[in-house]
């Protein structure tokens, strides 16, 4: 299948990566989701991936079809569900992940901070700008530098 860069994309962060065998069975419901997932009877054109075992990725190609508030639901309904099912906290938009050695790390707000202040995240260290909205920004503007995404104006305070 093949996206339209303009494709939508939701992005939830685990607290935690997931184990080999925790991936493949969220693959899989996934995948049965996005094959049967319809906003108002249409057919969505959807794909799920998890990047670096962290990184849920939905992407919905709305030139099919577009998705409406109750398919939103939907989906949102899902990853509620692998929460619970998994013990991982996929909503907490105060955890931070980044890049240390090519791996991927996710902090809390807090700990990030003092990462920061101490210098151990630089204005080169990668960070993930999960507030992507689609397939093009999540390409070219998902793994940053801090010192070009948001959060060097959060922390900005601490450069």
């Amino acid at each position: 299948m093949s996206f339209s860069p303009q494709s939508r994309v939701w992005v939830y962060q685990s607290d935690r990566k997931f184990t080999s065998v925790e991936e493949s069975e969220i693959l899989n419901k996934l995948a049965a989701f996005t094959n049967q997932w319809k906003a108002h009877g249409n057919e969505l054109l959807a794909k799920a991936e998890i990047r670096y075992g962290f990184f849920i990725i939905l992407t919905v190609d709305e030139s099919q079809a577009g998705v409406t508030g109750c398919s939103i639901d939907s989906s949102v309904r899902l990853i509620k569900e692998i929460e619970q099912e998994y013990h991982v906290d996929l909503f907490n938009r105060f955890n931070i992940a980044y890049k240390v050695n090519g791996e991927v790390v996710v902090n809390s707000k807090e700990d990030f901070e003092t990462l920061v202040n101490i210098k151990q995240v630089t204005p080169e260290t990668i960070v993930f700008n999960n507030m992507v909205q689609n397939l093009a920004e999540l390409e070219s503007k998902w793994e940053v530098p801090f010192q070009n995404s948001w959060h060097s104006t959060v922390f900005a305070h601490l450069l």
